[in-house]
């Protein structure tokens, strides 16, 4: 099982970005999905979850900002991230729900 994250990086408060993730080594197609981030001297948090059937949820903190979507035949989830802030600074991490495997993560930097 492997999960590969990118599309961090710098961004201004108000900002964009697109998280890219492609898993490997169980049935993607049958996942539930989830993103999770880190900030500084923090616990992980879970942001949001895709499920195969299509229902995605989040929590309350990006409601409305950030969208997870999934191509199953790409075994890639996406986080789509508008409007971010100086509080979304963190490392984002996917994962399969329920797996003890995790990847590097990829930074996502909000500042002025």
């Amino acid at each position: 099982v492997q999960f590969v994250e990118s599309g961090g990086g710098l961004v201004q408060p108000g900002g964009s970005l697109r998280l890219t993730c492609t898993g490997s080594g169980f049935r993607f197609d049958e996942a539930i999905m989830i993103w999770l981030r880190q900030a500084p001297g923090k616990e992980r948090e879970w942001v949001a979850t895709s499920a195969p059937g299509g229902a995605t949820f989040y929590t309350d903190s990006v409601m409305g900002r950030f969208t997870i979507s999934r191509d199953n035949a790409k075994n890639t989830v996406y986080l789509q991230m508008n409007s971010l802030q100086v509080d979304d600074t963190a490392v984002y991490y996917c994962q399969e729900h329920g797996s003890t495997t995790w990847g590097q993560g990829t930074q996502v930097t909000v500042s002025s």
